[in-house]
This record gives C-alpha cells, structure tokens and sequence, in this order.
C-alpha cells in the first residue's frame, strides 16, 4: 500500500476497508464528547455492545432456573464452556479437542507445567526469552525451586546481541543447541510484550524438540492477534489471557492448548479437579481420578458462567469476521501506517524523536509498535492521554500503541500521529 500523511487518505482507506462495520460493536470510550482514539488493545480490549446482554441472559438463567441453570435453559452450564472452542482452535490453529477456557493466565501456566516441566536427571534446564512479562519469569523461578534447583543456574535467558533490540531466531535455536543434553523446556511468549517482537514459534518447537525438550508459549499478546497454527506446529502446550485481543474483560477467563499427542500419555503428571474428570461418569463421584479426553481433562474447578458469557459475546464477533487471517490483513495495513506517519514525523523533525522498537518486518510482529521517547517520554504520554490518545506506558522511556482491526481505523493512527507530533511540541 502506498501510504499518503493525510487525513483525506485516512478517511479514504476507511470507506474501503471491509471491516469498518464492526467498530459499532464495540464501546469506545469517550473524550470531551467523542470517541477516544483507543490504542491500548495490548492491555485490555474493549467491551463488546453485546456483553451486557450476554451477561444478563445468564444472570436470568441464575435467577429463573436457579442450580437446574447447569441442566436446563437455552446454554445449560454444564458444557457452556465447549461452545467456546470452535472459536478458539480456529484462532490459535489447533482441534478443537485440544483447546478449553479455564483459571486465569500464571494458574494455567503453572498447571502446565506440572505436566511439561519434568526435570529429569540432568535435563533439568528451562530456556526462555530474556525480558519476558514478569508473572513468567517469577512461574519459571517458582517451578524451579519447587523441584529443588537454583533458578540462576535452571533458568537459561536469551537476550538480543549487543546493540540490537529484539532477538534474532539463529540465536535462539543457537541457545537450545548448546544446552541441549541439560534441557527440558523450552517456554517462550508468542509476541514479547514489551518489543512487540513476534517469534518464529514453528522454528523454535521444531528446535526443542530436536533437544529432547517439550515446547510451550504464553500467547496472551499473540492469541486474537496473529495467524496461530499450534497443532502444525506440534507446540506441546501453550496458554493465553483473553482479555487483551480477545475482549473478554478485565481478568477475563484464560485458555489452553494441549497437543492431541500428549492426550493418552500416562507418564504425565497433573494436578486433578473434578471438572477435569470424565463427564459421562462425573456425578458418580468415584474415587481416583479419570482424566477427561483432551485438553478438558486439564480442568480443574468448576466453570465461571459469567466470565464465559463475557467471552462468548467476543468469540461471536470473532466468528462473523470470518477468520484471524481477515483480521491479519487489516492489522498489518493498520500498523504500517501507523510506522509511516511516525517515520514521517521524524522526518519533518530532523531527528529521530520517536524510534520504533519493534521489528519493521510484518512477519516479525502484530498490531503492537513500541516506541521510544527520546524527548519528555512522560510528558508526551500524559499529553496523549489528556487529548483523549489512549496507549499504554512501560519504564523508562516506552510508549505501547496498538491499533487492532476489529475496532480501530486509518484515522484513529492518523490522528493518534498527529497528536504525537503537537505533543513534542
């Protein structure tokens, strides 16, 4: 696409763009009167216009039907949790057996892995991302000293090589070969949440697994934002928040993926719930545990209906779009204008003021662009803010800006630009 630094283009690819409906299926937050230009779906989507009467057709159910809600009603509880998952394995690329909604992001993290960290002799070596979110750095040190090893000699940080910003793939599978007689898992994010880098997560499984390493991904920055294929990819596991791209709400429920390969595999540990337990025999309440087949069978606690109508009133929107790939389209045009308009800016400036982080390379990230502020970072974000430009701030200097296609459009980037341009000013 050739990018013009104009608000008639902006509008322009607006009239054209095929998506442009499901903006009113959002509520946007409002500043002096308008729309606020939201640029913050890394941290936390927007609601749904429909989730109020998903959570009130439940709220009914609990109301009218009472405890026989789980039998009875239009979406009896007992298995409201599986009309979820067509959605979901169409947008992670995976079966639908091999997918469930559960706990939140860290718990499942943890109850993975007791299943795929099983430090055995000497492989007892995790290998991950240096910089990753702080909740999976603190899960890989607690897993490690819960099985009796020293994080800083179990845990094996790869950082980008001096001078560069984000990490280079050779490197990474570079690291899993030099360690591979000591690893047992590889445990890497879909996209790092602070560069927006997106990894080459086929390479890396298929390097893990050449080392004799299962390989798993935390996907709460990749899930609902860019083309996942975990079951070609023979991931071993991956989980994900669904609060971010998926719109689910504030702390909204979580999802897993566990490969049909590890389904009937015996020598997996798990810690076992009764929501987990074989649904034809549930109710019998026997003692000792039958796990459930598939990713079910990774359950532990009875589902919450109310954050899964939350979910399921953005999964139903997922689903009229049509596919991630849909979506994909629309994100990668969305975000190179958004790096046109800010390499323009530093162009007119003479300088680079703004300098984007994250890979240039389409295929190396997704909606996400992390900018530095090299003039008054703080000063600038909050000027943002006041003029109704809602991104997202991280230490010391990184301005976090999303546009994502289900409801963001040409002229929020513009305008988010321009903003940017008054702002250092």
């Amino acid at each position: 696409m050739n990018y013009q630094n104009s608000l008639a283009f902006a509008l322009e690819q607006d009239g054209l763009d095929p998506l442009k409906n499901f903006r009113s299926r959002f509520l946007i937050p409002q500043h002096q009167g308008a729309d606020a230009v939201y640029l913050c779906g890394n941290s936390l989507g927007l609601q749904p216009a429909s989730a109020g009467k998903y959570i009130a057709d439940q709220l009914s159910a609990w109301q009218n039907l009472a405890v026989e809600g789980w039998f009875q009603g239009d979406d009896p509880w007992l298995n409201y949790h599986k009309q979820l998952s067509s959605s979901i394995a169409s947008i992670v690329g995976a079966q639908e057996s091999e997918v469930t909604v559960m706990n939140s992001l860290t718990v499942n993290l943890h109850l993975l892995m007791v299943s795929f960290y099983k430090p055995n002799g000497k492989r007892f070596k995790i290998i991950m991302e240096g910089g990753a979110f702080p909740s999976d750095q603190y899960a890989m040190e607690s897993q490690t000293l819960f099985h009796g090893f020293d994080p800083k000699e179990a845990i094996v940080e790869i950082f980008p090589r001096e001078g560069e910003l984000t990490l280079r793939t050779e490197d990474i599978i570079k690291t899993i070969n030099e360690h591979a007689d000591e690893l047992a898992l590889v445990m890497f994010a879909g996209i790092n949440y602070y560069t927006g880098q997106l990894f080459d997560m086929e390479s890396i499984a298929a390097a893990a697994h050449k080392a004799g390493a299962y390989a798993g991904f935390d996907l709460a920055h990749a899930a609902g934002n860019v083309p996942l294929k975990l079951h070609d990819w023979g991931a071993d596991f991956a989980c994900w928040c669904s609060y971010k791209y998926m719109n689910s709400g504030p702390g909204g429920i979580s999802g897993v993926f566990v490969h049909e390969k590890h389904f009937d595999n015996q020598e997996l540990d798990r810690f076992a719930g009764w929501w987990g337990y074989r649904e034809d025999k549930r109710f019998l309440m026997a003692p000792g545990f039958d796990a459930a087949k598939g990713a079910d069978g990774w359950q532990v606690s009875t589902s919450p209906i109310l954050l899964l109508a939350l979910f399921k009133a953005s999964m139903a929107i997922f689903d009229d779009v049509g596919g991630i790939d849909i979506l994909r389209k629309k994100s990668v045009a969305l975000t190179g204008y958004m790096e046109f308009l800010i390499n323009e800016l530093n162009r007119v400036q003479g300088e680079e003021v703004f300098k984007i982080i994250t890979p240039a390379n389409p295929q190396q990230r997704g909606c996400q662009l992390s900018v530095v502020c090299k003039r008054d970072a703080k000063a600038v974000f909050q000027y943002l803010a006041d003029n109704g430009v809602i991104g997202d701030w991280r230490e010391p200097d990184v301005i976090r800006l999303s546009p994502v296609p289900l409801y963001n459009s040409f002229q929020d980037v513009y305008q988010a630009v321009q903003h940017m341009a008054a702002a250092i000013k």
